[in-house]
């Protein structure tokens, strides 16, 4: 509770009878909590005049912090003590649910799923009223008389030339983006990953300005927008600040021309010199197996002597 002041502007003095009147204040709280949920006296404050409010500690589960009031008060020169009014308040510690807001102020971007409905409020200050049907100029047509089925004709076709017209120009909408609601999207666009500020950006070789993926888009977003073409990018499909940039732009690099290779030259008349060392050294097995070696340890045998 805040700082109390009298209509006379001074804060109120404590009274003293109706400070003391705490088992009055507690038996009050009988018929609106359990006997278990009402814990310690915590304090006492003015109201007002003879007027104080008696804190006591809440112990009801999921209510942390919060405290049981109990306003009492008395009348000029009476001795009882009556009750006002009993209360649960939020204390300075308390656990209390966010400030409420409106369901279309908690809205956040990515909430809006398949089957949702969003609408939207009348005076939404993004929008303003465009142009419908109901606002259709009058077409004059000439009066009935000789060469009324021509002059006929001739007004069928204006209003066939005007209502495509209006197709073209996109005015057949009952409402269309005000100006602050475009400048609203622009500053989105700009701050986001396809604006000039992202890491991608930064890094790019170039700007969506100079890229040829980039489609044009007419108006005032033209001057500063256009639409990502390029599948590789990361942007694709996406409404690109002319001033983003990334490593897929058209002329990031140019591939150099792939050359073909010779085909490898074999040398048949031509040898090369090895030396001993290079020579696999032939093993004790193989020799043995060998009928045409002779080893230097083995005896000759001499065909003429016994």
């Amino acid at each position: 509770m805040g700082t109390v002041t009298t209509s006379a502007g001074r804060r109120p003095a404590v009274d003293t009878q109706a400070a003391e009147a705490i088992d009055l204040a507690r038996s009050a709280l009988a018929g609106l909590a359990a006997p278990d949920a009402v814990g310690e006296h915590v304090g006492v404050e003015a109201d007002d005049d003879r007027v104080v409010t008696h804190l006591f500690e809440c112990l009801t589960p999921g209510y942390r912090g919060w405290r049981w009031a109990v306003t009492v008060a008395r009348a000029s020169r009476s001795k009882t003590v009556t009750v006002d009014e009993t209360v649960l308040l939020p204390g300075p510690d308390s656990l209390i649910a966010p400030q409420w807001l409106p369901w279309s102020d908690r809205l956040r971007p990515g909430d809006l799923g398949v089957g949702d409905l969003l609408p939207t409020r009348e005076d939404d200050e993004r929008l303003e009223p465009g142009w419908n049907a109901a606002e259709a100029p009058a077409v004059t047509l000439p009066p009935d008389g000789p060469g009324s089925d021509a002059a006929g004709a001739e007004g069928d076709g204006r209003a066939a030339e005007l209502g495509a017209l209006l197709l073209e120009l996109d005015l057949m909408r009952p409402r269309v983006l005000s100006p602050i609601g475009l400048d609203d999207a622009f500053d989105r666009w700009l701050a986001g990953e396809d604006g000039p500020t992202s890491a991608m950006s930064q890094a790019a070789p170039a700007s969506c300005a100079t890229c040829g993926f980039r489609i044009a888009l007419g108006g005032r977003i033209g001057r500063g927008f256009g639409v990502c073409a390029n599948e590789i990018s990361p942007s694709d499909g996406h409404v690109v600040s002319l001033e983003h940039g990334c490593g897929a732009h058209s002329e990031a690099a140019v591939l150099p021309a792939a050359h073909a290779l010779a085909p490898p030259v074999i040398d048949e008349l031509g040898f090369d010199v090895l030396s001993s060392s290079d020579t696999p050294e032939q093993s004790s097995e193989a020799v043995a197996h060998d009928p045409g070696t002779v080893r230097d340890e083995d005896p000759v045998e001499d065909m003429g002597h016994s």
